[in-house]
């Protein structure tokens, strides 16, 4: 017998999508198996073409339930229905031949093969972080070719291997000037002029409602490039805008780990003088320890690291991550790597701190608390406040006015914080 559930994407009542892992699971039967599907909600979709040229189904065909548009979507006009498997294809994974559902990605098939798949970068035999088709961490050869694990559908006699070296892809936009810079630029560099030059990372480990450059996280359609090439035109754009800093963001740009090491080992390399600044900002949930050791020895000279709150709840409310472990790994990850970025690397690292504000999503006695916790880190370490406005889902948020970005300024200077900006609608204030 079919077993038949519905949801939309605000809400979390009739299943568990388990964070970027996305297992789906009955609340009365947690560990079975079911098989996803999505379909369009024609009362909520507003025909914006975001699925024609952002985020592109790569199983037109038959969906295959990878979700990625389901997360997307703009209007939440994507619908998962749930069943239970019907139809198997015979598919060989690392030389091992096995059956599995046939509405599947090659993600899922690894998974019921026993391979491990993380959300984490650099754990696990495939790392899949992302899975939503643009930061190409989880490639895979398919039939001989590289391809996404999370987007690609299983097809009857496939043959996937996890065995093989593959070179590093992911797609990236810009680059672009820029005259403010992100959280990990000393605010005494901002003024009129441009700053730096940057680049964005399409995909992210989180599922931000307010995502603040949704067009870059959820682009899965573009064409991917090396990090060598990505490096090759950062450096180019270093030279025509004549700056020296460099900076990549995102999205969330740790979730290819590989590639993102080779890149700033590869922009070191190309920019060998002493003025150049290499700068990642980044929410930190994937920043383990070791990782940041690597990222400074490969060339980062800048970080900054976004905390999206300091309570569970409000992780979880401004993420979007539903599960509650996935979601505590992460909040307690960044809080780690900001500590560790200071206690191990303050030497060769300029540490920046970003903090999101919004009434709507936290409140000001939190603030108090977060402030309190980065003093007793570094109580000199420069704080960004951003204003989260309206965009993506929540389009209903009422972006602060400058005074309440003010009165939050007052509140983590009483914290014990000497060096507190906060943009407004009206540019940056501070410190």
């Amino acid at each position: 017998m079919k077993r038949m559930l519905m949801t939309s994407c605000d809400r979390n009542k009739i299943f568990r999508l388990s964070g970027p892992q996305r297992m789906l699971t009955t609340p009365n039967h947690p560990g079975e198996q079911l098989i996803s599907q999505v379909v369009v909600d024609q009362e909520k979709c507003l025909r914006c073409g975001y699925c024609e040229s952002v985020n592109i189904c790569h199983s037109p065909e038959t969906c295959v339930g990878c979700l990625s548009c389901y997360w997307a979507c703009p209007h939440c006009a994507r619908v998962v229905r749930i069943s239970e498997p019907t139809e198997t294809v015979r598919i060989s994974v690392n030389g091992a031949e096995l059956e599995v559902p046939r509405r599947i990605t090659v993600k899922r098939a690894l998974e019921i093969a026993g391979i491990e798949v993380s959300a984490f970068p650099g754990k696990g035999e495939v790392s899949a972080p992302c899975s939503l088709g643009g930061c190409y961490g989880c490639l895979v050869r398919v039939d001989g070719k590289p391809m996404r694990a999370c987007v690609t559908p299983i097809k009857e006699e496939m043959s996937v291997s996890t065995r093989n070296e593959i070179s590093s892809y992911r797609i990236v936009h810009g680059p672009a000037p820029h005259s403010v810079g992100g959280k990990g630029t000393p605010w005494r560099l901002k003024g009129d002029g441009y700053i730096e030059v940057a680049l964005w990372a399409a995909g992210c480990n989180l599922r931000c409602p307010q995502c603040q450059n949704h067009r870059s996280t959820y682009d899965n359609a573009s064409k991917p490039c090396t990090p060598e090439l990505a490096a090759k035109v950062l450096t180019e754009a270093r030279r025509n805008y004549r700056v020296d800093r460099m900076a990549i963001s995102g999205g969330e740009p740790t979730t290819n780990r590989t590639w993102l090491i080779e890149f700033f080992r590869t922009l070191r390399g190309l920019n060998s003088d002493r003025k150049a600044r290499f700068h990642l900002d980044s929410n930190g949930t994937l920043l383990v320890k070791q990782y940041i050791d690597e990222l400074v020895e490969a060339g980062v000279t800048d970080l900054g690291i976004e905390p999206k709150g300091l309570r569970l709840e409000t992780f979880q409310r401004i993420t979007g991550i539903r599960d509650g472990d996935l979601a505590l790994r992460y909040s307690r990850t960044q809080w780690a790597a900001l500590k560790h970025a200071v206690d191990e690397h303050s030497d060769r690292l300029f540490v920046g701190v970003g903090l999101p504000y919004n009434e709507q999503l936290i409140g000001m006695e939190e603030i108090r608390e977060i402030g309190a916790r980065i003093a007793s880190i570094d109580d000199s370490l420069q704080i960004v406040v951003l204003d989260y406005f309206p965009e993506f889902r929540r389009t209903w948020l009422r972006r602060p006015s400058s005074q309440q970005m003010m009165d939050v300024k007052k509140v983590l200077n009483e914290a014990g914080l000497k060096t507190v900006l906060v943009q407004t609608w009206l540019g940056h204030i501070g410190p």
